[in-house]
């Protein structure tokens, strides 16, 4: 494979040719990216009423390969009935991600009956009348409900609803093994769980914080905001345990100047230990506070807790912050001295740093840093986690949480005259905890792949396989479809957001709602998820329901119900998009209890890693979104196949291994063995691995305050064969 000098580019464009031409061409493909919906893969904001590449400020042809990729994957036939007479379960589980993607849409419900060996397609009676028999027949307890950031805002509000009247808060989302560190950091700094920032503020910071996260591979469109945050002279820092190449330099196809030349996108880039972030943040906050390099005009007019946090900078050694971080004292001084400089800083994060067992403590030192020179609550600072799926956020506004807020609660109990579950409800890996201990008997799952989104691949499938009844609404087939099948297994096949009979709506990362005009259903016989919610619900609950379920089929009504019922969605009941109030904090004014942001006293943690072992991070390739893997390269890494492990080169000659050696990886949890041994700009502590084949070697601790797995820091052990 060629190795690249740089992201985006020519290989973009040639790729985007290439999946045109196989999705019947290049004006239909054109066709369908500019139709008035959201993007469907990240949560950048693009598309909605003004076409799918357009932003939310109205700039035109912007357009990834992400996108590029799900669309593609999405304009495929139907699978073949053969398909699944060929094909057993046990031999779908031989095929990849990728195999099971490219198969094709799934066109007609599917039934894996206990016992049987294939699936088979059944009627869409049968399917829904199977699935309210066995919610009828099974206590709500012993049940739960789980959301990717697929779905729409209407259809996420419905099956929530859904589950509480039949009396369960067993309600999560994807974010959990993702942001939800995010969310929970940010709540307790600011007093709301989302960006503060608008998408317009990027334009006017003049430093922009990168941790743990590579917009290149993940949010393309996103490496325009910092190509022109550079042409205007601000700064770019990176901060990353892996040298990434489209962080480096990135041409930017919708720019002639930067397709011709290239851009560089980082101005200074850190690579700490792997899991150094918080040491790292900590050595800056230091020396700002040792420099008088501090707001305290800021600090003592909007926030509390500073102490606390001063405190904590005074009782840290340099000598611990440099060894815990890898960084060196001078890199620390000298970004701490490019922030002191800063007008206008925005920090930007992913999950690289929500990934670990102190995500949430590593979010609110971010947050420390930024209220330290008042670098929140006025334009163009503050705070910007890069949501992953283009509605995740919208499934959390929606109410897909375990435990609804009380304002929220109590005023769906007055709406609807009726008394909804109070109870906490579990999160996604405690529902997985049940339903292990075999406590659960059924489960829903709304889009996403909740087996290959989980650590401990083993306990995933172990714990799936004691679920009575397991239902997925998918539009195609995907690892946990092999995997993550219960003792009776149905798949429900769904239109795409652009195949929708009724107009929906997305919430992007900067808080604003977008509207999709849906589309033309591209295979007969696929049915709305918020029809399939319907159906089931008036089949469970007959008369005895304090919903008029049939009311929703139109989807105003969910949207009229939603604008009541949300705080901030008012305008959902209009056809317009909108910006969410109150989410932007463009005045030194939070939404805590006190109305000031809260200083926390947060500490680093220490070296644990055992001699002559490394620290394993999963990450995924250019190819892929999520847990789909839509190719086997990873092009900007300049990997052909994924059974890799990628190492420093001076780690690789300390342990005696050479280029393309096979080796077993331990954790203490399992091993995966013939994976191949290659050279990566990684630091000398650390190791990457592509998720989620390699979920199988993490356990699942999790954060305590997030219940977010640590998928990116375990401690491996290497042995050759």
């Amino acid at each position: 494979m060629k190795k690249l000098k740089g992201g985006g580019g020519w290989q973009a464009i040639r790729y985007t040719l290439r999946k045109a031409r196989k999705s019947g061409g290049l004006l239909k493909f054109w066709r369908a990216m500019r139709s008035p919906n959201a993007c469907k893969t990240c949560a950048l904001g693009m598309g909605g009423a003004d076409g799918g590449m357009t932003n939310e400020l109205g700039r035109r042809l912007e357009l990834c390969k992400k996108s590029v990729q799900a669309m593609a994957a999405d304009m495929q036939g139907a699978i073949p009935d053969e398909f699944f007479e060929q094909f057993s379960v046990g031999e779908m589980r031989a095929m990849s991600s990728r195999e099971l993607e490219l198969a094709g849409r799934l066109t007609k419900p599917l039934l894996l009956e206990k016992g049987a060996t294939h699936y088979r397609s059944i009627a869409w009676d049968e399917a829904l009348k199977r699935c309210a028999s066995k919610l009828a027949k099974t206590n709500p307890d012993n049940s739960f409900f789980y959301f990717s950031g697929r779905s729409s805002n209407e259809a996420g509000f419905l099956l929530q609803l859904f589950a509480r009247v039949y009396g369960t808060n067993n309600v999560n989302n994807c974010s959990y093994y993702c942001h939800q560190a995010s969310g929970v950091g940010l709540v307790e700094s600011f007093g709301s769980g989302t960006a503060t920032i608008k998408l317009d503020d990027l334009s006017k910071c003049d430093t922009l914080f990168l941790f743990g996260a590579n917009p290149a591979s993940n949010h393309p469109r996103f490496m325009k905001e910092l190509l022109e945050l550079r042409r205007r002279g601000g700064a770019v820092v990176v901060i990353n345990p892996v040298r990434e190449i489209g962080l480096c330099n990135f041409r930017v196809p919708s720019d002639w100047r930067s397709m011709l030349f290239g851009s560089e996108i980082a101005s200074h880039y850190v690579q700490p230990k792997v899991g150094g972030d918080l040491a790292f943040i900590t050595g800056i906050a230091k020396h700002l506070t040792e420099q008088q390099q501090i707001e305290s005009a800021f600090i003592e007019a909007a926030t509390e807790d500073w102490e606390a946090w001063r405190t904590e900078l005074e009782a840290a050694s340099w000598e611990s912050i440099i060894q815990e971080s890898g960084v060196e004292l001078e890199q620390i001084k000298t970004i701490a001295a490019l922030y002191a400089k800063s007008k206008a800083s925005i920090f930007a994060w992913a999950m690289g740093i929500t990934h670990h067992l102190n995500g949430v403590d590593t979010v609110r030192g971010i947050s420390n840093l930024a209220m330290m020179r008042g670098m929140v609550g006025r334009q163009g600072t503050g705070m910007l986690p890069l949501r992953g799926h283009s509605n995740v956020q919208g499934m959390g506004s929606m109410g897909v949480i375990p435990q609804l807020k009380t304002i929220v609660l109590d005023k769906l109990e007055e709406l609807l005259a009726c008394k909804l579950p109070r109870s906490k409800g579990l999160d996604t890996m405690a529902c997985m905890e049940k339903a292990d201990d075999d406590e659960v008997e059924v489960a829903w799952c709304l889009g996403g792949n909740l087996y290959a989104s989980n650590p401990a691949s083993e306990f995933a499938a172990r714990a799936m396989r004691k679920i009575n009844q397991v239902v997925y609404l998918n539009t195609s087939l995907n690892t946990g479809h092999a995997w993550g099948t219960g003792e009776e297994t149905m798949i429900l096949p769904v239109n795409a957001r652009d195949e929708e009979s009724q107009t929906t709506t997305q919430e992007s990362m900067f808080s604003y709602v977008r509207r999709s005009a849906g589309g033309r259903p591209r295979h007969g016989k696929l049915r709305n998820e918020t029809a399939i919610i319907i159906e089931v619900a008036k089949q469970l609950f007959a008369t005895d329901s304090p919903v008029q379920w049939d009311s929703f089929n139109d989807a105003d009504n969910i949207r009229e119900l939603i604008s009541k019922a949300i705080p901030g969605f008012t305008a959902i009941a209009k056809p317009t998009e909108f910006y969410i109030p109150g989410r932007a904090m463009h005045a030194p004014k939070f939404p805590t209890v006190s109305g000031r942001a809260q200083f926390a006293a947060v500490s680093f943690p220490k070296s644990e890693t055992p001699k002559g072992q490394l620290n394993l991070m999963s990450v995924r390739s250019e190819g892929q979104f999520n847990t789909v893997v839509f190719e086997e390269e990873d092009v900007y890494r300049n990997q052909e196949r994924r059974d890799v492990i990628l190492l420093n080169p001076e780690t690789m000659r300390e342990l005696g291994l050479r280029h393309n050696q096979l080796v077993v990886v331990k954790s203490a949890v399992a091993e995966m063995k013939n994976i191949l041994v290659r050279e990566y700009h990684i630091s000398r502590d650390g190791a990457l691995m592509y998720y989620p084949e390699c979920n199988v070697l993490f356990s699942t601790a999790c954060d305590p305050k997030s219940k977010t797995p640590a998928y990116k820091k375990l401690a491996v052990s290497l042995v050759a064969l």
